[in-house]
């Protein structure tokens, strides 16, 4: 990020953020806007970041852009949106013990025990409980949803 640039936040209708990003960084290539980057983060509903030198530009792109409302007052730093360009781990949270529903794939719905975490790999093993003879399947960290936490191993 240059020295002069910050970060300017745009109120969006809530889910359509990265179809505004989309438009924005159409409507900033044409216009020759200085708008640097654009971020659209899954965990920031109803926004999206801008990074520029030039409050103005910004004004002026989100002007024919449908679904961006306003731009927020204010200016933030890089430092404050370096959680949102830090991409975290899909295992994060699941810990070997607890209960987790596939999501995804051909077991989706069952119920399972997870038995090991691969935290380079973001894959976990997990043993499902309906099977007739336990068998450890390992699936991507992403395509369970935890049911309970659970302290003690089996």
């Amino acid at each position: 990020m240059g020295e002069d640039a910050a970060i300017f936040v745009v109120k969006t209708t809530a889910n359509q953020e990265r179809s505004v990003a989309a438009m924005l960084a159409q409507v900033a290539k044409k216009d020759n806007l200085d708008i640097r980057s654009i971020i659209a983060p899954d965990e920031l509903k109803g926004y999206v970041l801008l990074e520029s030198s030039d409050s103005g530009a910004v004004e002026q792109a989100i002007q024919t852009v449908p679904h961006a409302r306003t731009v927020v007052k204010g200016q933030s730093s890089i430092a404050e949106i370096e959680h949102f360009l830090t991409p975290k781990p899909t295992v994060t949270g699941i810990t070997e013990g607890a209960i987790v529903e596939v999501t995804s794939g051909p077991f989706k719905g069952e119920k399972a025990r997870v038995k090991r975490v691969d935290e380079g790999h973001e894959e976990i093993t997990v043993e499902l409980f309906d099977a007739v003879v336990p068998i450890p399947i390992t699936i991507r960290g992403d395509t369970v949803r935890i049911l309970r936490k659970e302290e003690t191993n089996s």
